[in-house]
């Protein structure tokens, strides 16, 4: 009787029993890391819905808020750029 022990055919020896073990043990490990991930995933969806609806502005508006100040410094900027007197800017001692 080999008593759980398996052999290769240069008669390498090892007992099965810990290996076994060990991937059952390593299989209920990502199970609960799987359960773990899913509970703190789905409470944090929870919690970022609440927060934005609690928001006084919805974020897509905040985004467009932006973007309209972010072309109308741009175009301003522009308009300066293309209206200034056509001297060149001044640096240090002349």
């Amino acid at each position: 009787m080999n008593r759980g022990y398996s052999s290769a055919p240069r008669g390498f020896q090892f007992d099965s029993t810990p290996v076994i073990v060990g991937a059952v043990l390593m299989g209920a490990g990502a199970v609960l890391c799987l359960t773990g991930v899913i509970i703190g995933g789905r409470e944090l969806l929870s919690a970022t819905d609440r927060w934005l609806g609690d928001l006084e502005v919805p974020p897509t508006e905040a985004v467009r808020q932006k973007w309209d100040q972010t072309k109308a410094a741009a175009t301003a900027g522009a308009r300066a750029w293309q209206h200034h007197d056509g001297a060149p800017a001044r640096r240090g001692h002349s």
